[in-house]
């Protein structure tokens, strides 16, 4: 392997963006070859402000490329599948944004092709790179708070995503879009994997979500295979800015991980008090961000496993299927193992 990784962005919205700006000017064991975006002119507009000599239309110019030696995907989630099956195929190793697939049975051939290729592949859970989840990992793992039994976790979003973008995905967006994260993230910080749960869901606060067969509020309880309990909120409606917040219950402690405020600022007039609070999930999660494609990079650099694996991304791929089907059936049901 280079001491250099070549890397290639696929799909430049705003979360490859990201991922390409990181690979660029702060992964100093990456250089970025390429990008490319259905959308050309995007990608030419991306790879002219990173300065990249190349940009493409098609992912196959990319894959093509033997200078090129891992490829991050960063397209809409309905593409994940067969990116993933055509970087294998050409033997690039991959790291692909959540949710890994949007079905089990994409997520079982993108895995077959991956073994089959012998390549690695990383799905894009940032919460496991958060410095506060990070630290919650450790201390549980240290047997601070015990055994955990209970873990809760709520997601609240300032507003619904574009119509644009709900027409980009399918039905259960929510559950596969934004809940996984909350389903993979349990399963790191609980040391186990979801037994069975049980979604309630509805269109509460924004009509239009139900245009496209989807829901803007939920609740998930969840049973770990060991016995330990689960509470997952997700609500798209927030207003207020976007809250992320996790507690893990032990049998000697309590961890509590999430900030809302973006600053130590406090403003108090005769209008009242006001603080600046987070309103945007690259600002939340920026350090995340980097962090993953970090350890991404190393682990290839090194010709290490990834930290964390394809079958985690499976399993979170799992849940979300498992919710939107309780959701519609109304009842429990148990997670493919």
């Amino acid at each position: 392997m280079p001491k250099r990784l070549g890397v290639g962005v696929i799909g430049v919205g705003a979360m490859g963006k990201r991922h390409a700006e990181n690979l660029r000017r702060l992964v100093p064991e990456a250089t970025l070859v390429a990008v490319a975006d259905a959308n050309f002119k995007r990608a030419q507009e991306v790879a002219t402000e990173l300065e990249v000599d190349h940009a493409y239309e098609r992912p196959e110019a990319l894959t093509g490329r033997s200078d090129i030696q891992a490829i991050v995907i960063a397209t809409p989630a309905k593409f994940h599948g067969p990116l993933i099956e055509l970087c294998a195929g050409a033997g690039k190793d991959i790291f692909c944004e959540k949710p890994l697939t949007l079905t089990l049975r994409e997520a079982d051939a993108a895995l077959a092709a991956v073994a089959k290729a012998h390549v690695r592949l990383q799905p894009g859970h940032v919460r496991r790179y958060d410095p506060p989840n990070v630290s919650a990992k450790k201390r549980i793992d240290n047997g601070e708070i015990g055994d955990p039994v209970i873990f809760k976790s709520l997601a609240r979003d300032p507003a619904p995503p574009t119509v644009a973008y709900m027409q980009s995905g399918v039905n259960g967006m929510l559950y596969q879009d934004s809940t996984v994260h909350e389903f993979d993230l349990s399963r790191w910080l609980m040391n186990d994997e979801i037994a069975e749960l049980q979604a309630y869901g509805g269109v509460l606060a924004c009509s239009r979500i139900a245009e496209f067969n989807d829901i803007d509020s939920t609740l998930v309880n969840i049973k770990f295979t060991r016995g330990a309990l689960g509470n997952i909120e997700n609500y798209m409606q927030a207003c207020y800015g976007y809250d992320i917040r996790t507690e893990i219950v032990g049998t000697r402690g309590t961890l509590i991980t999430g900030y809302l405020r973006q600053t130590a600022e406090v403003v108090l007039t005769s209008a009242g008090a006001r603080c600046e609070v987070v309103d945007h999930f690259l600002v939340r999660f920026a350090e995340g961000y980097l962090n993953e494609m970090r350890d991404f990079v190393r682990a290839i650099c090194r010709d290490h496993d990834t930290s964390v694996t394809g079958y985690d991304g499976r399993q979170a791929v799992a849940a979300a299927e498992a919710a939107e089907k309780s959701y519609r059936e109304a009842r429990p049901v148990a997670v493919a193992k």
